[in-house]
């Protein structure tokens, strides 16, 4: 028996390491897991300015989708992050006119290829047309893009911002997460 016993506390150490070993390896995957979704799928960013009021106030945090754009082409309407030409710095924005398109903006209405568009229910309407005074022409991969505050947003009519490339984008907002009294998803 007491062979036995000397067998037994040798299982239940070899039990405990497997277990350690196993509760380790799963946090690892977790790590890797977080980390990969981080990097290629999904990000968490704060809005930083007040160009997307009221679909969005400064301070609110939104998941933006980073790979649907991979597989994709982003859409009119969309909301998108992009990095500022010449900062990085990341931008919120809607897209108004995409690749190949004429936009022009006239008394406050939008033209996409001189017909009026429908824009986005209880948004401003854009007072200063910007380069889009005249009619802007878009080619393969630039968006043109607006913030829903027209009268403050620095987007697609001004240098600052200029129309936005493709390769600058880096991904589509899908929800607001923060604060959570408004929590949507877009």
């Amino acid at each position: 028996m007491a062979k036995k016993g000397k067998k037994r506390s040798g299982k239940r150490s070899g039990g405990i390491l497997r277990s350690v070993i196993d509760i380790g390896v799963f946090i690892l995957c977790v790590l890797v897991i977080a980390l990969v979704m981080s990097r290629f799928v999904t990000e968490r960013i704060k809005v930083r300015n007040h160009s997307m009021e009221h679909t969005l106030d400064e301070g609110d945090s939104v998941l933006i989708d980073k790979l649907s754009y991979r597989f994709s082409e982003p859409e009119r309407f969309d909301i998108i992050v992009f990095r500022q030409k010449g900062t990085g710095e990341e931008l919120v924005k809607r897209i108004i006119a995409l690749p190949s398109e004429t936009v022009q903006i006239k008394d406050g209405k939008i033209f996409i290829d001189g017909e009026e568009i429908s824009d986005i229910e209880g948004v401003d309407l854009p007072e200063d047309p910007g380069i889009a005074a005249l009619p802007v022409r878009l080619s393969v991969g630039e968006y043109f893009v607006l913030g829903d505050n027209r009268k403050e947003s620095i987007d697609s009519r001004y240098e600052q911002v200029g129309l936005v490339t493709s390769t600058r984008i880096t991904g589509r907002v899908f929800m607001r997460l923060f604060p959570l009294s408004r929590l949507k998803i877009f």
